[in-house]
């Protein structure tokens, strides 16, 4: 056996379909990630070049926010400030606030009134009854944590199989099927949220026109700036689905190698 046909056989657990189709999912993965580090780089220098550039309404993102909510009837939403990136730029439903970070709220940017006005679009598009946005209102607890449930279950399945039940590996496989099945929902789930995303990013531009707060010009380009946001999201959607197909063939492989032993 060459060198390798011996890399592909282990990698597949003997199986060398399996093993190719990994090592293929494998190069893909390191590819698109070599892709979406491009377009982050892309975006920084984009947003920190709007970060720079002076709205003409001299709006700070809070205050493009509580505008937007104000004109709105959402006097009782609050706009608060973040310094975590574990939620960022964002609208909660449940603690009826807007969240902005500290850059984007206290800059009169370009980026500032695009973001402060897009989370408050959100709030917006919540008051209005969107049936989109309700369904992402329910389901938005599975979409932050079913990922997270994917590597518990498998510790717990091995701790079950070599210390209590003594079995081949058939409850880590069985518990990490399972894991892999919240994996599939919260991606699915997170189309809704790319879809939700793009309508207040389209209800945005409509409200700063409503509320005289942009001209054509700042408007296309916030749009720049939220076309390069939808693709790194697209892209960490894709790398997610294939990060998803490399654990799904890893368990195929497992459970040759158990077969095959």
């Amino acid at each position: 056996m060459d060198f390798w046909e011996e890399i592909i056989s282990d990698a597949g657990g003997g199986n060398p379909a399996l093993g190719i189709a990994i090592l293929a999912v494998g190069a893909l993965i390191v590819l698109l990630a070599l892709v979406s580090g491009t377009v982050s780089i892309v975006l920084g220098i984009k947003y920190f070049r709007f970060n720079r550039k002076t709205n003409s309404a001299g709006l700070t993102g809070v205050e493009a926010a509580r505008k937007i909510l104000d004109a709105n009837g959402l006097t009782h939403i609050k706009v608060k400030t973040v310094g975590s990136m574990l939620f960022g730029n964002s609208y909660s439903h449940y603690f009826k606030k807007v969240r902005l970070r500290r850059l984007t709220r206290h800059k009169t940017s370009v980026a500032a009134l695009a973001m402060g006005a897009q989370k408050a679009a959100l709030a917006v598009l919540d008051k209005e009854g969107d049936p989109d946005m309700k369904r992402r209102i329910v389901l938005v607890p599975l979409i932050s944590f079913g990922p997270l449930a994917f590597i518990p279950l498998v510790l717990v399945g091995a701790l079950l199989d070599f210390l209590v039940l003594h079995t081949n590996g058939w409850v880590t496989i069985a518990l990490s099927a399972a894991g892999l099945l919240f994996y599939v929902f919260s991606f699915v789930l997170s189309l809704m949220t790319l879809k939700t995303e793009k309508k207040a990013q389209k209800r945005a531009y409509e409200l700063l026109r409503e509320n005289g707060m942009a001209t054509e010009e700042e408007i296309a380009d916030i749009e720049k700036l939220f076309r390069l946001y939808n693709i790194q999201y697209v892209n960490d959607m894709i790398l997610s689905a294939l990060e998803l197909i490399y654990r799904i063939l890893q368990l195929a492989a497992a459970f040759s190698s158990d077969s095959n032993n």
